[in-house]
């Protein structure tokens, strides 16, 4: 099995979908080409050839007239067009794998949808002009154009087949680097999935307003943002570090802001400055930002719970 994308320079679009076919089709030689024949050869012609039509393998959007677009209006480019035909097949590949876990064809689609509205289409907005790159040049585009040969490379190498194979060579990097973001998107997801159950299971203290969690490795904030309205702390038992956590409940997914904070004048304190202010001995620290605090006994943490509660109370009286 051949699949070919374009020779030259590459982007993260044509990347994340040969990343794609590669989870599937791993035996599958990658050529870089644009010489016709070789494409019209190919089992999968990928951001080349001029034709749009998955059940054949073409995956290119260049070509004019082209306007495939996602219902939310988004463009695709090939990572798009190529996700769009085996993104959840990927997600079912890339969950047994690396969880063990079989996901259903249903929650296949649905993860498969939320990686493409968390990152896929972002691939597909930066390569057709429509987005720009994150502050600095660093956003996931432009850090895969940077596996790219500069000038200097190609002065060095040439223009011939050591410039090709370099650039080959460089493609086939930036193609790992994106199977690894492609299965760490899944392997978060499954987690979330199969924690879901253990969250709601957790045992509620301090009249519902805190939970507490034997595993604090366990994803919480999705089930206890959208189900928990009362609770306000999260306790939990860091296994591998073999302490006590506290965590406040963040208003959003993409906000610190929280339910509430813990107490003032906690942030940033440690160790024995810490247990002086709140008369727990084994207090271990709180980060400035007032969202986790840490003990060393599951005591400890229950009374730092009761008085970043008792301050919140106060506050209100």
């Amino acid at each position: 099995m051949v699949i070919v994308t374009h020779s030259g320079k590459f982007h993260a679009d044509d990347a994340w979908a040969v990343a794609a076919l590669k989870i599937l089709f791993p035996q599958a030689e990658v050529v870089r080409t644009r010489d016709p024949a070789q494409v019209e050869a190919a089992d999968f012609a990928v951001d080349v050839g001029g034709i749009w039509d998955a059940p054949s393998g073409r995956f290119d959007h260049h070509q004019k007239g082209f306007a495939g677009a996602r219902q939310s209006g988004v463009p695709y480019a090939s990572a798009g067009l190529v996700w769009r035909e085996y993104g959840a097949r990927c997600v079912i590949a890339l969950a047994e794998a690396h969880t063990g876990h079989r996901l259903s064809e249903a929650k296949a689609v649905e993860m498969a949808y939320a990686i493409d509205a968390d990152i896929v289409q972002y691939l597909d907005l930066s390569d057709v002009g429509a987005a720009k790159n994150a502050p600095g040049g660093y956003g996931l585009s432009a850090v895969v154009s940077g596996f790219n040969p500069n000038w200097l490379d190609e002065q060095r190498l040439g223009y011939g087949e050591a410039d090709a194979a370099f650039r080959l060579s460089q493609f086939l990097r930036a193609v790992e680097l994106l199977t690894d973001i492609m299965a760490n998107a899944v392997k978060y997801r499954v987690g979330a999935l199969l924690s879901v159950e253990q969250v709601r299971q957790g045992e509620l203290l301090e009249e519902g307003r805190v939970l507490f969690l034997k595993n604090g490795a366990i994803p919480w904030t999705q089930v206890v943002r959208k189900e928990m309205p009362k609770v306000l702390f999260v306790i939990s038992h860091n296994i591998a570090e073999q302490r006590y956590m506290i965590h406040t409940v963040p208003v959003s997914p993409d906000s610190f802001t929280a339910r509430a904070d813990l107490p003032a004048a906690w942030a940033g304190l440690r160790d024995a400055q810490l247990a002086a202010v709140t008369g727990v001995a084994d207090a271990g620290f709180c980060h400035n930002g007032r969202f986790i605090a840490a003990a060393k006994s599951y005591e400890g943490i229950r009374t730092m719970a009761s008085l970043a509660l008792q301050a919140i109370e106060r506050q209100g009286a």
